[in-house]
């Protein structure tokens, strides 16, 4: 017996509002039936002296650690700039904005 019915597709499609043909509604049922057996087999396996977790192997932090290090200077960062106003990148006006 499916899991699901082609009414309760129907009504599921209505609340998503989908318009599905006849075909569609059977097609999707026999999916959704598929998809329900699938999730209980899992709920079956699943046991209570199993922790959950999300992955399968334990993972470790792999990136190095932070270190503090010193970064351009405004002058250096500005010298390749198209256009510099008040020791800032000057960019033009997008959102016309007044300033």
């Amino acid at each position: 017996m499916s899991a699901i019915t082609r009414d309760e597709v129907a009504h599921l499609a209505r609340l998503s509002r989908l318009a599905l043909a006849d075909e569609e509604l059977d097609h999707f049922a026999a999916q959704l039936d598929v998809i329900i057996g699938a999730v209980a087999r899992v709920a079956e396996v699943a046991a209570d002296d199993i922790p959950p977790s999300s992955h399968a192997l334990p993972l470790t932090n792999v990136y190095r650690p932070d270190q503090v290090r010193p970064g351009l200077a405004p002058d250096n960062a500005l010298s390749e700039a198209p256009a510099v106003e008040d020791g800032r990148f000057r960019v033009p006006r997008i959102l016309g904005e007044e300033a």
